[in-house]
């Protein structure tokens, strides 16, 4: 029950970013037990973070 709960929070979250994905983008977000206990705006930061610093890392490795 706990683990669907958080699977529905991070998948809410993540329907915000899809559109600064690439097109055909696969992505696996793995969730720890502390987002069991997480507020929504800390998972929602934490996602931001991370997804951000992907894109970075990816436009990075195109101008290379």
């Amino acid at each position: 029950v706990v683990r669907n709960k958080v699977r529905r929070r991070l998948r809410a979250l993540m329907g915000g970013h899809m559109e600064s994905l690439p097109q055909g983008s696969l992505l696996v977000v793995r969730a720890n037990p502390r987002a069991a206990t997480a507020r929504q705006s800390d998972l929602a930061a934490e996602l931001d973070l991370v997804i951000n610093t992907l894109l970075r890392r990816q436009v990075g490795a195109l101008n290379r």
